[in-house]
């Protein structure tokens, strides 16, 4: 089966660039209404390479250690072939996010040239004093990690908690943001090109939640543009120990925060990071499997939603939607964003995360530390080497994704945390 691109026209400034895209879609210079309009023959394609999947021979393995068992991939292929409705997903989608597209610039404070046309979700309260929020998603997720959190942010249900104009856009290469056409697109890029959307939205000041990329983003966001991010909400703030922390801890001087931590970044960097080291050394390599079997993909991230949420159970309609929003243009671009982290410095060979890489955040900096997440217990004083934190929720339920498995702790703590103007320097915005 041969599928044809949908050809979109993409208006940069006064000229019309041609972008290859599987939906329709146009990138003007300013925000335009979008529905998505996903090419059929691209869901048809991932169908029928759903049901020619051919599946690794099965050895018996008690937990996890060798990634998805295979019964869980032949589970999601016949979900996918027999059940999955890409249609009622798409319908899904449209009404219940507001969805919009533009072009900005990633400056200007990166290196990247080139226009960057973006995809965003914009939810808009009816409150006077609504906060503007820009939440940014992750790897392995999507602007549909957002969706738990609109209405409640948007329309509280008490006059007495704060309200919140939210942005959620997809980052370049994710979602239904088109992938960057040349190097040098990474957080640094993306943070540009995010402040410079805030701004688009008639946004002069507004507050930031992010976890896992977003939780990288953020963090050069509010270092390079102390003017218009008033605070920041992390569920993914890494700090690597340096080598002062390692001798205690071989001396047994180190608390039980600092050895839970310690140990987890072990576990991490010596038993689940394989990924990492492939998206960001060769993701071109992987990108060609990956591109071509989504029951592959599909498998690719599951590893990771399974073993990082703590009691969330990810439904095959979920997990299949999860791996399109990768799929219909290609994980390739998600994949190499990795490896423009390193370009920015912030992911190392050898070594998880260098906290000295990082820019130092001034703004007012609020955390919250999930049970099944790498970071978790991170003590107070070592976060505050990459930032002023001045909030420290540690959890005891949730992972790597709160608003998925556990919203209503995100939400509280995203009002608890900004809607105390002046704790969060909320107070000056408009």
């Amino acid at each position: 089966m041969r599928h044809h691109l949908t050809i979109a026209a993409a208006l940069l400034g006064t000229c019309h660039n041609v972008v290859a895209l599987e939906w329709s879609a146009t990138y003007g210079r300013q925000p335009a209404p979008f529905k998505l309009s996903v090419n059929p023959e691209i869901i048809a394609l991932a169908h029928q390479k759903a049901y020619l999947t051919r599946f690794p021979v099965d050895v018996e393995q008690p937990d996890w250690s060798d990634g998805p068992p295979v019964h869980n991939a032949t589970s999601v292929r016949d979900y996918w072939v027999n059940e999955y409705d890409w249609s009622e997903v798409q319908r899904e989608i449209n009404s219940q996010f507001k969805m919009f597209t533009t072009t900005v610039d990633a400056k200007p404070h990166s290196n990247y040239e080139e226009p960057v046309p973006l995809h965003f979700v914009h939810h808009r309260s009816n409150r006077s004093d609504a906060i503007p929020l820009l939440f940014i998603h992750g790897w392995p997720g999507s602007f549909l990690e957002v969706a738990n959190l609109l209405e409640p942010l948007t329309n509280p249900h008490d006059q007495a908690l704060p309200a919140f104009h939210v942005v959620a856009p997809s980052i370049p290469g994710f979602g239904f943001s088109p992938a960057p056409k040349k190097p040098l697109f990474g957080p640094r890029a993306a943070g540009e090109a995010f402040n410079n959307l805030m701004l688009q939205l008639h946004y002069p000041h507004y507050v930031i939640q992010g976890g896992d990329l977003g939780g990288f983003i953020n963090r050069f966001m509010a270092s390079s543009h102390p003017e218009t991010v008033l605070s920041v909400l992390s569920n993914f703030w890494l700090v690597q120990p340096n080598s002062t922390d390692f001798e205690r801890y071989y001396a047994g001087k180190t608390t039980s925060d600092e050895n839970y931590l310690i140990n987890e970044f072990w576990n991490f960097e010596n038993k689940s990071s394989g990924y990492r080291f492939e998206q960001q050394t060769q993701p071109l390599q992987i990108g060609h499997a990956m591109t071509d079997s989504p029951i592959g993909f599909a498998m690719y991230i599951y590893e990771f939603m399974f073993l990082t949420v703590q009691h969330y159970v990810w439904s095959a309609k979920e997990l299949i939607t999860w791996s399109l929003m990768y799929w219909i243009q290609g994980p390739y671009a998600g994949f190499r964003f990795y490896k423009e982290s390193v370009n920015d410095n912030i992911l190392e060979n050898g070594l998880l995360i260098n906290s000295t890489t990082f820019p130092y955040v001034h703004q007012p900096v609020a955390l919250s530390e999930f049970p099944a997440d790498i970071w978790y217990r991170t003590p107070l004083d070592w976060a505050q080497r990459g930032g002023n934190v001045v909030v420290r929720k540690v959890h005891d339920k949730g992972g790597h994704f709160p608003s998925i498995e556990t919203p209503d702790v995100l939400i509280d703590d995203i009002r608890s945390f900004f809607g105390n103007g002046s704790l969060a320097n909320t107070t000056i915005q408009p």
